[in-house]
């Protein structure tokens, strides 16, 4: 491949897999079985990012199972969301590229919800933070948190190098927290991420006091600490896979630091007029829970509400009717994309949603106000 006898894409995919080797002091490289790539949005990439993947797209093509990240609309119905034409065009330009190098393009951030589903101890390489958390974490696979072209990197070669996550013993936990809160919402699961990120800043947390969490709950968590502390990995005693040495270091999680979490993301001059649920992109599960709330009701007037999801989530929630109670409610299903890479800047003042995460990307990207509230208090809000 570093000669360059399977193509240019490849020989260039290959040279950021070995210097990256290098780099972090790597003795070789590894298989991985799959790839998850992160910076699809046209938002975020750019033309320039565009001409780099149009170049890869020439001969480069996947050698395992890969998916995207969201993109920066829904690929079929952005028409109905208020996104621009010349935007759309661009984002079209961007996910035929990834196409032409046989990629998946799902453009989702919960790939493990939508069948990128890697096994305990199976080393894959997949960017985007929540997801790169939970495959480490909630499934035991082995990752490191990748940018976007070392993720495309991986995905043309089906290597990567062996470093960081993928050992042993950078997956041991640091610091032992002891939750003393009750965790009840993904709101909670959320503000909990956010209190252990903020403290714990890239050393590995052992969590200690939760009983049971559904997988609703564990992708806030994962989604909140990935972005609040940048970690790849953590443990929840009785609930993770992963076997670690308890650390004698040891921390307390109280309800008044999740209060306090929840007044730092809680602006009190909010004037709340979008509402978002499905950052990271909604299950299944919580889609019949927002259709069961806008049943019969309608969106308040000046009210825009997004639920984000996978598009094969969303194909099945048209099929079983959710599509429909949602859509016709005035709120809508939006499929490949997420608040927090759409371009939204300028459109709304301030948002309400569950997610820790959302809040993070509203603030520093599009200058919204934000609350972060219950999926329940959301639709509230929504309808009133």
């Amino acid at each position: 491949m570093l000669d360059g006898k399977h193509g240019k894409a490849t020989q260039k995919a290959m040279e950021i897999i070995t210097t990256l080797g290098e780099i972090y002091g790597a003795e070789k490289l590894i298989p991985v079985s799959s790839v998850q790539i992160a910076g699809v949005s046209y938002h975020n990439l750019g033309e320039a990012g565009l001409e780099y993947l149009a170049e890869m797209a020439e001969d480069g093509r996947v050698r395992v199972l890969t998916t995207l990240n969201p993109a920066g609309m829904d690929l079929t119905e952005w028409k109905k969301h208020g996104i621009p034409e010349d935007f759309a065009k661009n984002q079209q330009r961007v996910v035929e590229a990834f196409a032409r190098m046989g990629v998946i393009t799902t453009c989702t951030c919960t790939p493990y919800l939508i069948g990128n589903l890697p096994h305990y101890g199976e080393h894959i390489a997949w960017a985007e933070s929540s997801a790169v958390c939970f495959a480490n974490s909630i499934i035991g696979a082995r990752t490191n948190r990748e940018g976007g072209p070392s993720a495309l990197a991986a995905a043309l070669t089906g290597r990567t190098a062996e470093y960081g996550l993928h050992l042993d013993e950078n997956r041991n936990a640091q610091v032992r927290y002891i939750v003393e809160a009750d965790l009840e919402n993904t709101d909670d699961f959320g503000l909990l991420g956010k209190v252990i990120g903020d403290r714990t800043k890239k050393r590995v947390p052992y969590i200690v006091g939760i009983e049971s969490a559904t997988t609703e709950e564990l992708k806030s968590l994962c989604a909140s600490i990935a972005t609040y502390g940048g970690l790849g990995i953590f443990h929840i005693e009785g609930i993770t896979p992963n076997r670690t040495p308890i650390p004698e270091e040891t921390e307390t999680v109280t309800q008044e630091d999740l209060e306090q979490a929840r007044d730092e993301l809680d602006d009190r001059d909010a004037e709340i007029d979008f509402i978002s649920i499905g950052c990271p992109h909604a299950s299944i599960k919580e889609i019949v829970r927002v259709a069961e709330l806008l049943k019969g009701k309608k969106i308040a007037e000046g009210k825009t509400v997004w639920i984000t999801t996978a598009r094969p989530t969303k194909d099945l929630a048209i099929k079983m009717g959710y599509y429909d109670i949602i859509e016709q409610a005035g709120a809508f299903l939006v499929s490949d994309a997420c608040c927090a890479v759409a371009p939204l800047k300028g459109r709304f003042k301030g948002l309400m949603t569950d997610s820790a995460k959302a809040c993070f990307y509203a603030r520093g990207k599009n200058k919204f106000r934000t609350e972060i509230r219950t999926v329940e208090e959301c639709i509230r809000e929504a309808t009133s």
